[in-house]
């Protein structure tokens, strides 16, 4: 006689998908904001998948939605334009030889949230510890540190249950561009490192695979590589970067972690 299935069994857990990365080169930060926005919306009406966008920026700084240009923008005239974003956090900087990965990720609730920030931070944390830097996250003072610098920041955005923005790694980028016209996330007592300074010798695209397999391990993903072409973008090059909008004025607007 058949047995009958027990139905007070638990069912079986589901895979979750793969989390879809396209690694990128520079791309101009505007270009880049605008496929995290179409991508996003993609993502919200279940046209793509999770997505997981790396690449590096020209020079910008970038102000979150509660940044205080008038405290931490110290300088105007340095070259490096002020781009406004929907972001938690103040003013900081991006630029070349800085990884920024950007995860584009329904969800499963709103109470996910402070988890997927940790899972962020942790494979940062996971980053710099696996060159045995001594990497701490700290509460008060959002972001990565390794004594009194900061290394990796985060700053998130959720909107109907789907993220976008995320880090940004310091491998070895102009450290002098995070002061030369900004208090870096509007923190006075702390300042700002990379790899390279700490002595770390490693390439971008080292800590490219090194982070994403830590952001993989933190939130229990695994990680299929998409060419960036393949995906979705408000045009047809989405990894050139338009080099006309280097220099494209000082502030724009008003008042990463």
């Amino acid at each position: 006689m058949a047995r009958r299935p027990n139905e007070n069994a638990a069912t079986p857990p589901t895979a979750a998908p793969p989390l879809w990365h396209a690694a990128c080169g520079e791309v101009v930060y505007e270009r880049a904001l605008a496929w995290q926005h179409d991508l996003w919306q993609r993502r919200v009406d279940d046209r793509v998948g999770d997505v997981l966008l790396t690449l590096t920026h020209d020079p910008v700084y970038t102000a979150g939605r509660h940044a205080d240009l008038e405290r931490n923008l110290v300088r105007n005239d340095t070259g490096v334009r002020v781009v406004p974003v929907e972001r938690g956090g103040d003013v900081t900087y991006h630029g070349p030889g800085q990884l920024v990965a950007y995860p584009i990720v329904k969800l499963a609730s709103s109470k996910a949230v402070g988890g997927f920030l940790d899972a962020l931070l942790a494979a940062s944390q996971a980053t710099a510890a696996d060159h045995g830097l001594p990497a701490v996250c700290d509460r008060r003072r959002p972001g990565v540190w390794v004594g009194d610098d900061k290394l990796a920041a985060v700053g998130l955005r959720v909107e109907q249950g789907v993220t976008f923005h995320g880090l940004a790694f310091n491998v070895d980028c102009d450290l002098g561009q995070f002061q030369a016209g900004i208090v870096p996330c509007g923190i006075r007592d702390g300042g700002v490192c990379s790899l390279a300074s700490l002595g770390v010798s490693t390439t971008l695209e080292a800590e490219r695979a090194r982070l994403v397999a830590r952001l993989a391990a933190a939130l229990g993903r695994d990680v299929v590589s998409v060419d960036p072409a393949a995906l979705p973008a408000p045009d047809h090059a989405p990894c050139a970067p338009d080099r006309r909008a280097r220099r494209a004025g000082s502030v724009r607007g008003t008042p990463a972690t």
